[in-house]
């Protein structure tokens, strides 16, 4: 029996990613024809503890629902797309990631559907439980022989001496993403806010990694002509409030971030600052109180959607101030189980020095009457 033709194995790759991990009825943009969104967007009720926000609807689109529970899974799903259209991943090609978080998890997965062998080189001191979610998706890791700054190169020299594949997801999430051609997370947004009181948010709001959603949702925005605002929230430590504020593209702060998934020592070439009208720096312990305050509220959520929730809070405050009525969407980024032994425990967060307590007070009283 002769070996599948490329082109043909290619093109079943690529229907078999496009098929995964759809959820429920259809939900995609009429113009997309008969596919389906790829996770679920809901109201947050006034019975999961934010009664004191009246007039003002916030919606979480939640990426926890996707295979490997992070909004990474987008992103990788578009880059072995752009990679089997262009011909750099084919039948048997190894599959390389230089991380051991949520894009090393999905890459594992993708890699195992399409039958890719798939290694993540990771930092020294990740952490067991993130290693076990790679393991657990498909894929396989070996622990970086150089300084984390320095395992991308690592991976990137691991790759080309076997003919295999890295994916660079700070090089080329974005651009990925931005030639995939699948409904976007606002391509969902939008067309899952129709019938709602508020169709149009006046804010949506998200943390910023590589930079691909916050330039996703940006590129929309103006493609479309939505009214809506796109506001970044950017952790401590994090390059990409000041690149903002100062206009400069190019900003490092040579700090690694504390919050998984989002913040960069440096500006990634996915950030498009030009497409933001708001970047929220947030304290890291806020970020730790606002993910408990979803805890409370019995929503699944990480350390990055606390961020979020944080710059959600500062804008609905704003609005309310202005006597504005409308909605807000937040992207809720991940859920909390890669994190239960870290972030979720009150024992790690004291050992690093965070007191979450005063921004819990402030959550509190804006949960209650809506000011901030």
């Amino acid at each position: 029996m002769g070996e599948t033709h490329p082109h043909v194995w290619a093109a079943d790759a690529i229907r078999r990613i496009q098929e995964d991990g759809r959820y429920g009825p259809p939900e995609a943009p009429a113009s997309a024809g008969p596919r389906e969104a790829l996770t679920p967007l809901r109201r947050l009720s006034a019975a999961e503890g934010f009664e004191g926000v009246e007039g003002v609807d916030i919606y979480l689109k939640d990426e926890s629902a996707l295979p490997t529970g992070s909004l990474k899974y987008r992103l990788v799903r578009a880059m072995f797309g752009e990679a089997l259209t262009g011909g750099r991943i084919g039948e048997g090609t190894p599959v390389f990631a230089a991380t051991g978080g949520a894009v090393a998890a999905a890459g594992a997965r993708f890699a195992k559907l399409l039958g890719l062998p798939f290694t993540a080189v990771v930092p020294a001191k990740t952490p067991a439980r993130l290693l076990e979610r790679i393991e657990a998706a498909g894929g396989q890791w070996q622990v970086g022989e150089r300084p984390p700054a320095a395992v991308q190169q690592e991976a990137r020299e691991l790759a080309d001496r076997c003919g295999g594949h890295l994916l660079d997801h700070f090089a080329d999430a974005e651009r990925a993403v931005a030639g995939w051609g699948e409904p976007t997370i606002a391509d969902e947004i939008f067309h899952q806010l129709r019938g709602e009181p508020h169709p149009v948010p006046e804010w949506i709001v998200t943390g910023a990694g590589t930079g691909a959603t916050s330039a996703t949702i940006g590129r929309h925005l103006r493609y479309h002509g939505r009214p809506s605002r796109l506001a970044v929230v950017d952790p401590e430590n994090s390059a990409y409030f000041p690149a903002w504020a100062s206009g400069c593209d190019d900003y490092a702060t040579g700090m690694p971030s504390r919050i998984p998934g989002i913040g960069r020592p440096r500006t990634e070439p996915g950030f498009l600052p030009s497409v933001i009208d708001l970047v929220i720096p947030v304290p890291d312990a806020a970020s730790i109180a606002a993910m408990r305050r979803l805890h409370s509220a019995g929503i699944d959520a990480g350390p990055a959607t606390g961020t979020a929730l944080w710059g959600v809070c500062h804008l609905v405050a704003r609005m309310r101030e202005a006597g504005k009525r409308g909605s807000v969407v937040l992207v809720l980024g991940d859920a909390s189980e890669p994190y239960r032994d870290t972030y979720c425990s009150a024992e790690w967060v004291r050992a690093r020095g965070l007191d979450p307590a005063p921004y819990e007070a402030d959550l509190e009283r804006f949960a209650r009457t809506g000011t901030w």
